[in-house]
Order: C-alpha cells, then structure tokens, then sequence
C-alpha cells in the first residue's frame, strides 16, 4: 500500500472558506487603508468590550457595526458586504452540520440509487476543520452498518480518483478480523445472517441489475439490504483492520470499487454519517425516494 496523499481538494468548503478569505482581505485593506481618503462612517469604538463586540461582528458582516453604510464605497466593497454574510452562513452549515451530497453510481444499491441526493451529518464523529479536516472534538467513532461519505483515500495515486468523495458501508473497526468468502460475511469469527428476498428489479439507470438477488444481511448491529448473482462472487478477502482504520464495502457487492480493492479509509478522511434522501433525480422525479435510511 502507497503512501497516503492528502486530505487537500477543490470540493465546494474549499473554494467557499478562499472566496471568505479573499472577502476578508479585502474589507482589512480598506478599513486600514482606503477608508482613510473617504468620508463613510469607519467608527470603531472605545473600550475592551465594545471593541471585542465590534471585532465578533467584523467577523460576520464585515462592518463594525451596523449603523455602517454601503453608500459611497467601491463596487468590490459593496458586493463583499452583500455577499459574505450568506457565504459565511453556507460555508459554516456545509463544513460543520450538513453537507449535500449526490450518488453518482451503483455501488450502494439497492440502498441508495444513483440520482439520490444525500444529507451528510458533519458532527456526529466529532468537529473538523474545513479544508485540512483535522479533528478538533471526537464525539463518536463510525459503527459497523453507518453508512459512510469519506475522501478517497487513493494509496494507488489514480489521478481520475483524486479528491474524490466516496460513500459505502461500514463493515470493520479497528482491530476487527473480516472475512468475506463466496459473498458470505464473517466479523470476528461470527457468520452475518442472510434472508432471500426474492429477485431484485432494478431501477432507471440501475435497470441492468434486475435479476440479481436481493439478501437482509444481518450482524450483531444491524441489517440491511444487498445485492448479489447467484453462482458468480465478487472479491473475497481475510484482513485485520488497523488502528485508525476502517473497512468498507458497498452493498451491491459484485459492482463496488472497496476495501477489498483499495484498502482501508483512514480516521483522518471521514467526512461524516449519511442518514437522509432529499431528492431524487436519474431519469425521472421519485418523491418516494425521500426519507431516512440506515
């Protein structure tokens, strides 16, 4: 396994959290600088407290107070001052509570369809930082069955791969033994339970995969669906997940790029816990996609 390269990509936090900086600096140049030649209103006021509050809001709005006017300032100023508010309100929702995501293949199926568009829960495994995603709070750990959204992790150095976001199902913590052979499951010595549920149809751009067969899988933690073909297997494996590691795999078992393949995530790539479907679109709206899922 190739060093892990890192965490760093041009997703959508990244580009907003450059856009506030540049914002930012621009307001500080003209607070320092350009505001001196005009005649606005650049009160700052005296006193720690009124000067820490005055600092705080700076932070939000860009303005010490807001009893500060657009009138008279440049067009780039002004656009800063209308916009930041709701790009620093965006930028903190998406790198600190809920993330939007969309499902762009079939790996996850029949659990998630490709057209689904996902919320990702960013805190529940704890608070990072956006762009580096550095952890600064741990609340929980992943569990085996949370359905997880990570960073590629990419040892291998596929450039098509780079930066991407990946989502697939937690099967093995740290320190857990998995065995997967002949699409049965083994956790630590102990077998997963398996109930056919008849053939699977599959669904707009999934429609090819009718005829597999759909299985409830079940662990000591959970159960969920997946799909696999009768007498043809996907990949087996015998591994130990280390510290800090985890293993995943898709639920359509014979069509997901996983662990099996690739390796393990990290700790330090895990965006967070998919829990919700807020929209669907493949070929067709289906509002009957909307909803939570495990």
């Amino acid at each position: 396994m190739s060093s892990l390269p890192p965490f760093f990509a041009w997703d959508v936090s990244t580009i907003l959290f450059f856009i506030l900086c540049f914002f930012f600096l621009i307001m500080v140049f003209d607070k320092f600088f350009l505001a001196k030649k005009r005649s606005d209103n650049q009160y700052f006021p005296k006193g720690r407290i009124a000067r820490i509050k005055a600092i705080f809001y700076f932070l939000g709005f860009l303005k010490f107070n807001n009893l500060e006017k657009e009138k008279g300032k440049p067009f780039l100023i002004r656009w800063a001052l209308s916009f930041y508010p709701v790009i620093l309100l965006v930028f903190v929702i998406r790198s600190f509570m809920f993330e939007p995501f969309q499902i762009p293949s079939n790996s996850m199926m029949p659990t998630l369809l490709t057209g689904d568009f996902i919320l990702v829960n960013k805190w529940t495994y704890g608070l990072r930082l956006p762009v580096t995603n550095t952890k600064i709070l741990s609340i929980n750990e992943p569990k085996r069955g949370d359905v997880l959204v990570f960073r590629y992790p990419n040892y291998e150095g596929n450039k098509s791969r780079a930066g991407k976001d990946f989502i697939k199902r937690v099967i093995g913590i740290p320190g857990d033994k998995i065995v997967y052979k002949n699409e049965q499951l083994f956790v630590n010595g102990v077998k997963a339970t398996y109930k056919n549920k008849g053939i699977y149809t599959g669904i707009e751009s999934g429609d090819w995969l009718t005829g597999y067969t759909l299985l409830n899988e079940k662990t000591a933690e959970k159960n969920h669906d997946i799909l696999v073909i009768p007498k043809k297997h996907s990949k087996d494996v015998s591994i130990t997940v280390p510290k800090n590691k985890y293993f995943v795999m898709g639920d359509n078992r014979l069509n997901s790029a996983d662990s099996r393949y690739w390796g393990f995530v990290p700790e330090e790539f895990i965006i967070g816990k998919a829990f919700l479907i807020w929209f669907h679109f493949d070929k067709s709206l289906k509002f009957n996609r909307l909803g939570f899922f495990d």
